[in-house]
């Protein structure tokens, strides 16, 4: 029987595969692993955000003695750089190649693109956490749905899209939604999910979110967000001449790189898998707009919730002064 050997290309699909699997972070906000960053200055690629007007009236029945009044359009951009060259490389002798390794996308692929997965979803939480944020909100640990309105509250009135919000929670506030009295009312009466859909990292919906666990983030904490709130660019780096073999693959929003080389002077392989990957904020336009046109920006489509944020001082009752 002849020997069969898998072509490169068909490790590196099965291996971007297992990526896109172990990652959770990195599947909940905006990705795009097609942008063009060949001699791009610094590396960076922009985004554009649309322009807003609003309208205006004419009078109805007017004299027309007044002209209507022309707006300007200005859009905004994002710029998002690749900055960060995330690898794992991993070397296989010729005694392991030949005796231990029955399936080498099991044994070396797998727990590598694993570490990429983690890494990646590392640079995201970094990125969520360290975001600047507008608002942050008191989360009440006895009743989260409070807060969680509150911060669904704060995004309606940033226009926000309401499809596609995410919630992402840490440990110890998953551990307040799942003991709250009023998310077991919920899920018992059928009402919501809160509790029975608890499935890998997704807890269930809640206000309009889709909630999601992470141990990634800090346990206290909790983001309300949608996807295009942060942004993550990746770019499969060229595959070197050098190179025995390796296939560079591009797969929903995601890009990879897995080369195959052999060591001479140690008798031994090196399978090497990376990704090029930048990381921004959105930061879209508030308040008032300049004399020169342009507006503050600013991070309104996520908010943050912290069990550790003061609450505002409830406004004290007026007495009546009637007698």
């Amino acid at each position: 029987m002849a020997n069969r050997f898998l072509k490169p290309e068909v490790i590196a699909s099965a291996a971007l595969g297992l990526l896109e699997r172990d990652l959770v972070l990195t599947n909940l906000v905006w990705t795009d692993g097609a942008f063009d960053f060949t001699g791009a200055k610094n590396d960076t690629v922009t985004i554009r955000i649309p322009a807003r007007l609003k309208a205006r009236e004419y009078g109805w029945r007017n004299d027309r003695s007044e002209a209507i009044v022309m707006d300007e359009l200005h859009e905004d951009r994002i710029d998002v750089s690749l900055h960060k060259d995330i690898y794992s490389a991993v070397p296989v002798t010729d005694e392991e190649l030949t005796l231990d390794i029955a399936d080498f996308g099991e044994k070396i692929l797998a727990p590598q693109t694993r570490a990429i997965a983690e890494a990646v979803d590392d640079n995201v939480a970094a990125l969520i956490e360290n975001a600047p944020y507008r608002t942050t909100l008191p989360l009440d640990g006895r009743d989260p749905y409070v807060s969680v309105v509150a911060a669904r509250k704060t995004l309606n009135r940033s226009f926000v899209p309401k499809g596609g919000r995410y919630l992402l929670v840490g440990s110890d506030v998953e551990e307040k939604i799942l003991l709250s009295e009023r998310f077991n009312r919920m899920d018992s009466t059928g009402e919501g999910a809160a509790v029975s859909a608890l499935q890998e990292a997704t807890v269930g919906r809640i206000a309009g979110f889709t909630v999601v666990t992470s141990e990634a983030i800090d346990p206290e904490a909790a983001y309300a967000f949608v996807p295009s709130a942060f942004a993550v660019a990746t770019r499969a780096p060229a595959i070197p001449d050098g190179a025995a073999f390796g296939s560079s693959q591009s797969y929903n929003g995601l890009a990879m790189r897995w080369i195959r080389d052999y060591d001479s002077a140690r008798l031994r392989d090196r399978s090497v898998v990376n990704i090029f990957g930048g990381f921004n904020v959105m930061r879209d336009p508030v308040g008032d707009e300049r004399p020169d046109g342009t507006r503050e920006k600013g991070l309104v489509r996520a908010v943050k919730l912290d069990l550790n944020a003061t609450p505002a001082p409830a406004p004290t009752p007026r007495r009546s002064t009637s007698k």
